[in-house]
C-alpha cells in the first residue's frame, strides 16, 4: 500500500512540475538563411603572414552588420545583389558537429564567413 501511494504521489507531483521554455522562439531554431541587405562594394585584404587566409570585406545596405568579413581573394557579387547569411550544421565525424556560416546571393555565389567579425567585434553566431 505504501509503495502504491508513493508511486501515485511521484506521478502527481511530476505532472505538476513546471516546464521551462526555451530562450529562443521555435521559429528561430529552424532559421537557416537571413537577409542582410543588398551588396554595395567589397575590399580585399592580403594575408599578414604566410599561411593566413585572404579576406574580403563586404559592405551591404543594412548598416547593423557593418562590414562582413569572408574568406576569398575576389568577390563575384554584383552591385545591388540581395545577400543572405546561411548557416549549415556539419557533422564530419558523425558524432559531433559545428555550424558553418556563409554569405550568398540569389545567383548561387557564396563565400565562407570568418567566425569573428572584426568590424563590430562580434561572433557570427550572434546574428542568428
Amino acid at each position: 500500500m505504501k509503495k502504491q501511494l508513493f508511486i501515485f504521489l511521484v506521478v502527481v507531483l511530476s505532472s505538476c512540475a513546471t516546464v521551462r521554455e526555451s530562450s529562443l522562439p521555435e521559429d528561430e531554431l529552424f532559421l537557416t538563411r537571413k537577409y542582410i541587405g543588398n551588396f554595395i562594394e567589397y575590399r580585399h585584404t592580403s594575408p599578414e603572414r604566410l599561411g593566413d587566409p585572404h579576406i574580403i570585406w563586404i559592405k551591404t545596405t543594412i548598416e547593423t552588420y557593418g562590414k562582413i568579413s569572408a574568406y576569398s581573394k575576389e568577390c563575384s557579387f554584383s552591385e545591388g545583389d540581395r545577400l543572405f547569411i546561411r548557416r549549415t550544421y556539419y557533422m564530419p565525424g558523425g558524432w559531433s558537429g559545428y555550424w558553418m556560416y556563409q554569405i550568398e546571393s540569389d545567383k548561387s555565389v557564396s563565400y565562407r564567413l570568418s567566425e569573428f567579425q572584426y568590424d563590430n567585434k562580434l561572433l557570427v553566431q550572434t546574428w542568428f
